[in-house]
């Protein structure tokens, strides 16, 4: 089975882009008459629906960003009827208000036929047991590949996140053949396998859909070595969808959106123009069929790059990069930009530390200091002075080449810093701005 639906994921450039121009057309006329926050934004710049008359002007249409969300929470931006609303989802609200997000029976439809295509491009079929240990609730993870699995046809299996010891037994037993969760806790599951003496032999898995968090190559890697199986990169965000809007294919050269329902663009992140392909900058999405909460040129802060070359697979569905790092995510750091991906990429390369590491983020005297602490791996002991000094100090040397400016790092005992079930969290920052 190569494709979910080859007709519209193989669909020529051409025909697409006149597909993406008459659903665009459409959905600019319903927000501007629908969504009071919209219609405010087009007026205020004297744009009509009607100036739009393909896919190529959607460079006029105005931003939309979270705040927006968050500034109409909760209902504000839903284009349907509250009576067409059958589901909401919503983000952590970890830096504000929840930033809710309704879905038609349309909607969840569209969401469920994008995972189906995300889980052929890895490998799946009708005959796959898809475990699924994503959150489920009102984060999106979880739901979006449960919809998916069994719009396959396939045998989902709804575990969410929690009870690791449980997850891999039924695994196990259920001959799970596709695992669906963040890889930072693929890593924390193929640890605990080893606790339990289970050996990655006995499990059937051939590939994870892994996705919510950032991840380096680097760590595909240890995970597929782990774990015996195919990782694969799956992007989504609530705002947009769910999981779905993007996946690697089996060539793994970048991840093909489903851009007949999410039309992508790369904007530079001081100007906002426009970026061509191959340029880095953050990626900009607008929804072309969502009826609950359409979203007009959404600023993601997600930064990546877009490859409009032909893929050997077939799809010609634009591809991203793998994600950066997030523009909101980014430390500044004595004037430095600093992705924490950058500091694990050095991580992972190690082979005398393990791939947990927590960033601090203080500052002190006016002057803004950065920890990186880092597990040990097991077997490696802290009576070895000598040797771990330095370890010490050439993990120190290779972060300060990779960033730029000099980190405290910190080698701590294997299994100290704590694991997560759903989303790591990495830094901590405890600046006062």
């Amino acid at each position: 089975m190569d494709y979910y639906n080859k007709e519209m994921e193989c669909m020529s450039p051409s025909e697409k882009e006149v597909l993406q121009g008459e659903k665009l057309k459409k959905i600019v006329k319903t927000v501007y008459e629908r969504v009071k926050p919209y219609r405010e934004k087009m007026d205020a710049i004297k744009l009509k629906p009607e100036d739009i008359k393909s896919i190529k002007d959607i460079y006029k249409l105005p931003f939309t960003t979270k705040q927006d969300l968050r500034d109409n929470y909760p209902f504000g931006m839903f284009a349907a009827d509250k009576s067409d609303i059958i589901r909401v989802h919503a983000s952590s609200g970890t830096t504000g208000k929840l930033t809710v997000v309704g879905y038609t029976q349309k909607d969840i439809d569209i969401w469920a036929e994008c995972c189906a295509r995300a889980l052929v491009s890895v490998g799946g079929s009708r005959d796959s047991v898809v475990h699924i240990a994503y959150g489920y609730g009102l984060f999106t993870g979880g739901l979006g590949m449960h919809y998916g699995a069994e719009k396959l046809g396939a045998i989902a299996v709804p575990v969410s996140s929690g009870n690791t010891a449980r997850q891999i037994q039924l695994m196990k037993d259920f001959e799970a053949d596709i695992l669906c969760c963040t890889p930072s806790y693929a890593i924390y599951i193929a640890e605990e396998m080893a606790k339990m003496g289970i050996k990655e032999e006995e499990m059937s898995l051939k590939y994870g859909v892994f996705g919510a968090e950032p991840w380096t190559n680097e760590m595909r890697k240890e995970i597929e070595k782990k774990l015996r199986l195919k990782a694969f990169d799956i992007y989504g965000l609530s705002e947009i969808t769910g999981p779905g809007v993007a996946i690697e294919c089996k060539y793994q050269c970048g991840s093909h959106i489903q851009d007949d329902y999410f039309y992508p663009e790369i904007v530079s992140e001081d100007t906002l123009e426009p970026l061509g392909s191959g340029q880095k900058g953050e990626l900009v999405f607008t929804t072309l069929e969502k009826e609950g909460i359409p979203l007009i040129r959404y600023r993601t802060r997600d930064i990546t790059a877009l490859n409009y070359a032909p893929c050997q697979c077939g799809r010609t569905g634009v591809r991203i990069d793998r994600i950066a790092g997030r523009s909101d995510d980014m430390l500044i750091i004595r004037g430095v930009n600093v992705f924490p991906s950058q500091i694990e990429s050095v991580i992972i390369k190690e082979k005398d530390v393990a791939c947990h590491y927590h960033i601090t983020v203080d500052r002190v005297n006016n002057l803004d200091t950065m920890q990186v602490d880092i597990e040990l791996a097991e077997g490696v002991a802290f009576d070895e002075i000598k040797t771990v000094e330095k370890l010490k100090e050439r993990i120190t040397a290779e972060i300060g080449s990779a960033i730029g400016i000099t980190a405290n790092v910190k080698l701590v005992s294997s299994g100290s810093i704590a694991r997560s079930e759903g989303k790591a969290k990495r830094v901590t920052d405890k600046r006062k701005f």
